[in-house]
Order: C-alpha cells, then structure tokens, then sequence
C-alpha cells in the first residue's frame, strides 16, 4: 500500500529530479526506505560531477533513456564496432548513421567514436577508404577512433596469418588521427582467462560461456596476449603525438603493476575501466587507492553498458542505474559491497581525484567531448 501511496503522488506531481530513480531501478529500491535514501544521495553526489562515461554502446534512443541521461548530468561516448557476429554490428555505414542521429537527438549528451572496418584489411585501397571514411566521420563530430579485439584474435591476411595492430598497413590511419587530434580507443587482447584455463571465479569468465568463439584456451595457433600487446606497445612508441586510451585497462587487469610501467614508459597513455571494476575491487583496496591516486591523470571512467536495439529500456536503465551507483559506492565511500558473493570494501577516494577519473580526464584525453 505505501509503495502504491507514493507512486500515486508521483503521478500527481510528477518525478522530481531523483524521484526517478525510484521508479527506473525497482531493483535497488526494494530494499529498506534508508537504504533508497542512501542511493539517491550517491547518485546525486555524482550527477553533481557531471560524469563522462566514456565507453557505451547506444543502438537506439527514447524519451526514458534521454531523461536518464539529463537527471545524472551524463554525457556518453558511443564507441562503434565492427563485428561479424552480430547483425548490428556488421554494417559500418548504417551504424554510423544511427549513431550520428543519436548524437543529434541527445541534446548534447552523447558523443561519437567512430571505427573503420578491419575486415576489408586485404582490400588495395584499405587504408585510404579508411581514412577517408574517418575524415567524414571527423567532420560529423567523433571525437575518437575504436580498433578492437578482432585485430589480433580474428582477422587474417591472404596469407593466413593474424592480423596484428601494429601492421605497417594500419601507419597512416593512426598518423591520420593523429594530425587530426582525435584520440583511439584501443581494445586490444582480451582478460587472461580468454587464453586458459577455465575459471569459474574470474570476473570475466561468464563472457566467454556465453560468447565462445574469444575462448581461446581450446583454440591452438591464436597469438598469445604478450604478442598482440607488444603490437600495441609498438604503436604507442611508433606514435608519441598519438592519444591512446587501451580500454578495459589495457587489457592489463591483474596486474596495477604493468599498467604503472606502462604509463611511466608512455605519456600518450591512459586506460578506461569498463568492464573491469570487479578487478579492481577483487585487487587489494590499499594497493587500487594508491595506484588511483598517484596515476590519476591517467584514469577514465567507463562501463561497457549498452543498450541494444532489441533492449527493454526500463529494464537496461535499472542496470545502467545499479552499475553507476556499485561503481560509485566503490570509488567514492569506504562502504563495504558485495557482488557476486564477494565483499569488497570501497576506496574512499579523494574528490578531486573522483572530478578527474569522472569528469575532466576524460576532457583531456577526447578533446572535443565538452
């Protein structure tokens, strides 16, 4: 009766700015009325940071989701992939057009990172089809340039051998985004577990059950993830005035250690953290504040989040909802959390250092996004 009471008043006065977020995550809120409290304030507290979440994939947009954006002062970055096993992903020209109509419809809230299509590799004119196509899309307003995972775990040239990132075919399209001023998004390798063995207790194990064809650990002749990372490696020392972002933190998870060296060893540098917050809060938490705090310019926020073109929309925002509040219970409060059976206990971080990995890093390293 008292949840039907206030869904009656909702009606009557309408939503206020965060009595949104009662209606859109039901899965948070059925938990104590302190507790709803506790998570509208959070939310707050980071809708006052303006955030930029850097790493979404937006098939398609309504009223709902577009209110979702304005309450939580969020901008996005709509990453763009091509993928041969997905119907969505398969043709560039008509995912570059829905993705340029969303950027219209947003009001502001969503910015473009485009890609080229790795599969016409082989093609004679693959590199200056590329960079044309990318000048447009440049034109149109992207602020970035995605490769991913294909390139090193899929494509192959005529010869039958793996594509690797730092192909002399790939120079003048990096040299390209360069001059332009664009940054790219690198999505190179993939989590340990995708080479073997099986492990149930890796974050990102329940992935690969459901999408197989990146297990590689039943798979002989793959490159190892040292080679196509080495290839990344090549790149950023081949191009010191190229930006690069390596996404999911640089494919480097378990290892805070590396990704250090590697932002020691390189200035155009930096990683995002989508999809791999649940390694940082199964790392130590002393040793992650440490690394947050010393390596703080060089942090962005993202998620991964995505809403398809087949999504319930109530339903993804409770999900886009969850995650934003977990990762800021994280990262913001010394609350303890528990996902997936496991307790962690949150970082506490400075806010200073949450403006950066929230807001303004993501200014710097995608020139263009505010």
């Amino acid at each position: 009766m008292r949840n039907r009471t206030w869904l009656a008043i909702f009606a009557l006065v309408g939503l206020s700015a965060f009595g949104f977020w009662t209606v859109c995550g039901r899965a948070l809120a059925e938990k104590a009325p302190a507790d709803q409290m506790t998570s509208d304030k959070a939310l707050e507290a980071l809708a006052a940071l303006e955030p930029i979440d850097v790493h979404t994939h937006v098939f398609k947009t309504e009223p709902a989701f577009q209110a979702f954006l304005e309450r939580l002062h969020l901008q996005l970055v709509d990453i763009l992939v091509v993928d041969d096993s997905h119907p969505y992903r398969k043709q560039l020209g008509r995912e570059v057009e829905d993705a340029l109509a969303l950027v219209r419809s947003s009001r502001g809230h969503v910015k473009l990172c485009t890609t080229f299509d790795p599969y016409k590799f082989n093609d004679a004119s693959f590199a200056s089809e590329a960079i044309k196509q990318l000048d447009e899309n440049f034109d149109q307003g992207a602020v970035a340039v995605k490769i991913w995972k294909n390139i090193g775990m899929e494509i192959k040239d005529r010869d039958g051998r793996f594509i690797l990132p730092d192909d002399p075919k790939f120079t003048p399209i990096y040299q390209e985004i360069a001059r332009r001023g664009k940054t790219l998004m690198s999505h190179l390798a993939e989590p340990d577990v995708a080479w073997g063995p099986p492990d149930p207790r890796d974050p990102s194990w329940s992935y690969y059950q459901q999408n197989p064809q990146w297990y590689l650990g039943d798979k002989p002749g793959y490159p190892a993830k040292k080679t196509i990372l080495e290839a990344r490696d090549h790149i950023l020392a081949s191009n010191p005035k190229l930006r690069m972002v390596g996404v999911h933190l640089g494919s480097m998870e378990k290892d805070l250690d590396e990704i250090a060296r590697h932002f020691d060893r390189y200035p155009n540098f930096a990683v995002d953290t989508a999809a791999r917050m649940d390694y940082l809060r199964a790392a130590p938490p002393e040793k992650v504040r440490a690394f947050l705090i010393k390596y703080q310019d060089r942090i962005l926020y993202g998620t991964d989040l995505d809403l398809l073109p087949t999504a319930n929309v109530e339903e993804t925002l409770q999900e886009w909802k969850s995650t934003y509040l977990r990762d800021w219970m994280f990262l913001a409060t010394d609350q303890t959390i528990e996902r997936h059976g496991r307790k962690s206990h949150g970082l506490k971080l400075p806010e200073t250092v949450l403006r950066k990995i929230y807001r303004t890093n993501a200014l710097h390293w995608l020139p263009g996004l505010d």
